[in-house]
């Protein structure tokens, strides 16, 4: 029997039992499928050294367990520093032209939709949105004239594209 049949039928015979008991300390169902997944690839990784174990249910178990503490370490580092700062910020405008902008901006492809909010509502200039996505210069140029034209498009109503002045934004650096 090969490595990765011991680990697939270690899987099939202990995930549920493993998932239940991580449940047990997790109180979240999700966390609990989540770790025990995680103590699952680690085996993976290193197949010939876990299969060379007494018990590898013990050892998926431990791993699961670890990892549960860790993210629990990590979620409550991470809340002290949230309480720290304040609550998070609430979008202020619920205008029916925002709520128009967002829902159509989601319609966009993902390029076109990045560009767009990171030039636009980060307001970083085109390089460092080409950076940080990894694309020319005028790939973002190309994506923020395309992304303007399908608002516009999406935005039928007049007043809001208008109000908005959709598709009439300088993007010249």
């Amino acid at each position: 029997m090969s490595d990765g049949d011991a680990i697939s039928e270690l899987y099939a015979g202990c995930f549920r039992r493993l998932v239940v008991q991580l449940y047990a300390v997790t109180g979240d169902l999700n966390e609990a499928q989540e770790a025990v997944q995680e103590a699952f690839t680690r085996a993976l990784v290193a197949p010939g050294r876990f299969t060379g174990l007494d018990n590898p249910e013990a050892w998926l178990r431990r791993v699961a367990v670890n990892v549960v503490r860790s993210r629990y370490r990590r979620r409550r580092v991470l809340d002290s520093l949230l309480r720290r700062i304040g609550p998070p910020p609430t979008v202020a405008d619920r205008s029916p032209e925002h709520l128009a902008l967002l829902a159509a901006l989601r319609d966009l492809p993902e390029g076109q939709r990045h560009a767009l909010a990171l030039h636009y509502l980060v307001d970083l200039p085109i390089d460092e949105v080409a950076a940080t996505l990894g694309v020319s210069p005028g790939t973002v140029k190309s994506r923020l004239s395309r992304g303007r034209q399908a608002l516009a498009a999406l935005l039928t109503d007049s007043e809001i594209s208008e109000s908005m002045n959709i598709g009439r934004i300088d993007v010249r650096t």
